[in-house]
């Protein structure tokens, strides 16, 4: 890409700092892996029901080609965000969409369930290693604030339009072969890479790339999370007195424990105490997790319920996501210009309001109540997600130091995929039953709707304003 001479020169001393060079490559390949790992979050969900046909196994099962991502995708995010600040944003997401790209070539031919879970697991760890070096990326080529939550809100849409092509690509693909829909990341992949390779290398981080590796808080992190999913899908088969389950509740307590006490002592933590006493990290990690309850949630509820309760087609189920997605799509790309009018706090706020709106309507939408209304009380929740994330995700790399900026976002980015894990775990004990589908997507659905109305209120604790 050609430098202007306005690029090259010293800036004033007020004026915006330039792109730089290879911004747009840069952009896109974020952008493109952001959609590839959104839409792998979503798109075996409306695939499940062929997926058990083809594959068998049960409700449990079935959770764990969900939750398998999503375990490895949350519980690797903090040593991704650790790498990308010692290694460089470049290298790693090198990295981090190969090994996503390789697994997702592994899930297509899986043999049966368990080949699947255990590659859907690698898979997840990949993505785990996108999403912050994806942000690093954004922030090296972007250093002006306003460009920058431009540039987000632009990286954002790749998540909305993951979203909005998984249901229906799921639904499509599985009229053919479910296997399909795994082979769809890999020309995705090959064209990020190809972009990637436009972009210069990423600066040399200021701490050595050979400082020791946080293996006990990594370890401490996989056991508690997974220990948390495992448990949370166990009890809805067995009970909380099961002992399997309450030998996974002890492991839960040991390792946070443990993983808390490593990140405040240890010599080369992931996550430095400081950065876990910041408070716009804190609330936006809470927040980011109720948005995931609530969005993720209601993508597994809904496309076991369509299909399980209501007689229709996988392909069907995808369709009655359309509307939300794609309107959606167009929520995203709004959400720098309501921050810069209103403020940060605003489109955090007013897109958990709309969120928790959406839930409680699907809620209470009658069984007979047609398929349109199902469809309308939709839009609120996935707008307000669209609207919320982007300008979430600026407010807090304003806040934190460019070093930690990977880090940063891997903590955010792990509570929201912790969130979602979780979502599918209770959701999914609630609604095993086949008997009780209707009662478990309503109190599901309000459990959601509690979490993110709590995190509203909570919202009014970010600092409006950035860091100068």
């Amino acid at each position: 890409m050609s430098v202007s001479l306005a690029a090259t020169a010293a800036p004033a001393p007020d004026a915006p700092a330039p792109r730089r060079p290879g911004a747009s490559a840069a952009l896109g390949a974020a952008l493109l892996g952001f959609f590839v790992i959104t839409l792998d979050a979503l798109v075996v969900n409306v695939a499940l029901p062929s997926i058990r046909s083809s594959l068998g196994g049960d409700i449990k099962g079935l959770q764990w080609v969900v939750d398998g991502y999503t375990l490895l995708f949350a519980a690797l995010l903090l040593s991704a965000g650790s790498l990308t600040d010692r290694l460089g944003a470049r290298r790693t997401f090198v990295v981090g969409l190969a090994v996503f790209v390789a697994a997702s070539a592994a899930c297509g031919p899986a043999p049966d369930l368990g080949v699947l879970v255990v590659a859907r697991l690698v898979q997840g760890g990949g993505a785990a290693v996108i999403v912050p070096s994806s942000l690093a990326l954004i922030r090296e080529a972007f250093p002006d604030a306003g460009s920058r939550a431009k540039a987000i809100s632009v990286w954002a849409l790749g998540g909305s339009a993951g979203s909005a092509a998984g249901p229906v690509a799921g639904g499509f693909l599985s009229q053919i072969d479910w296997r399909l829909i795994f082979f769809v990341n890999l020309p995705v992949g090959l064209i990020a890479l190809a972009l990637l390779a436009r972009t210069p290398r990423s600066p040399r981080p200021p701490r050595s790339p050979r400082a020791p590796f946080d293996w006990t808080g990594q370890l401490s992190a996989v056991a508690a999370m997974g220990a948390l999913t495992f448990a949370a899908i166990e009890a809805g088969a067995d009970g909380f007195t099961a002992p399997a389950v309450v030998v996974a509740f002890v492991v839960v307590v040991v390792a946070a424990v443990v993983f808390v006490v490593s990140q405040a002592r240890g010599r080369h933590p992931m996550v430095g105490p400081a950065l876990l006493r910041e408070r716009t990290m804190v609330v936006s990690a809470a927040i980011g997790f109720a948005l995931n309850v609530g969005f993720y949630g209601m993508i597994f509820l809904l496309s076991l319920y369509l299909q399980q309760a209501q007689g229709m087609s996988a392909l069907a189920t995808g369709l009655t996501f359309v509307p939300m997605t794609v309107l959606t799509a167009f929520v995203s790309p709004t959400a720098a210009w309501f921050a810069a009018r209103f403020g940060a706090r605003m489109p955090v706020i007013t897109g958990q309001v709309a969120m928790t709106a959406g839930l409680v309507l699907l809620a209470f939408v009658p069984t007979s109540a047609p398929t349109w209304l199902l469809i309308a009380a939709m839009v609120p929740v996935g707008a307000g997600g669209s609207l919320a994330v982007p300008a979430l995700t600026s407010l807090l790399l304003d806040h934190v130091p460019a070093g930690q900026a990977g880090t940063a976002s891997g903590v955010l980015n792990t509570s929201r995929q912790v969130g979602g894990a979780l979502a599918v775990a209770i959701f999914g004990a609630l609604i095993a039953d086949r008997g009780h589908l209707a009662a478990g997507l309503e109190t599901s659905l309000l459990i959601a709707a509690a979490a993110v109305l709590l995190t509203t209120a909570v919202s009014f604790l970010l600092r409006p304003t950035a860091r100068a």
